[in-house]
This record gives structure tokens, sequence and C-alpha cells, in this order.
């Protein structure tokens, strides 16, 4: 699977950026029909703790999954949104194997 990152209003850093390609890879246990994923690491210029946006976006054929978190860092955005992904990834082959079952 294919990994797109990009950073917004900021550079990131290489171990950042390989952070990220390696939490989103793992979702390939999940659903093995993932086309790919683009992951947009956003800083929001406020004064607000939490001013850092994770972004992903899954493809999988006929769907498009996404999940938006604003955190305090990246990392922990990138965390929560792969969870709630596998979770979605989850629901979504079930749905799938439900349909083919009826």
């Amino acid at each position: 699977m294919k990994v797109f990152t990009q950073s917004v209003n900021f550079n990131a850093d290489k171990k950042l950026i390989n952070y990220a390609e390696e939490k989103v890879s793992h979702l390939v246990k999940f659903h093995d029909k993932i086309v790919d994923a683009e992951v947009f690491l956003k800083v929001q210029n406020t004064s607000d703790k939490e001013n850092k946006i994770t972004e992903v976006k899954i493809n999988i054929p006929g769907h498009e999954l996404i999940v938006k978190r604003e955190t305090r860092t990246f990392e922990e955005g990138l965390n929560m949104a792969v969870d709630n992904l596998k979770r979605q990834l989850k629901r979504h082959k079930e749905k799938l194997r439900d349909s083919l079952i009826s």
C-alpha cells in the first residue's frame, strides 16, 4: 500500500513522516484491498494547545474512509486516527461479508 504524507504550514521531519507511514501501513492487516492512504499533517496558527490537525484518508475500492483529529501532538493524532480507522475497516469488511452471505 502506498502512503502519501503531506505537511501543511510547517516542514515535517523524516522521523514524523516515517512514524505516520509506519502507523498507517499497519491498517493492511484489517483490510486487504486498501489502494492507498493519504496523511495530512496541519498546524493551525492559534493559541490553542490542541493546534495540530491530523487527517488520514484511506481509499478502498468504491469507498473512502476519512478521519480527522485535533490534538496536542501529531503522534497522538495519528494513534487516535489509526485506531478509529481500524474500527471502520472492520465494520466495512463485516458489511461486505454480510452482503455476500445474504
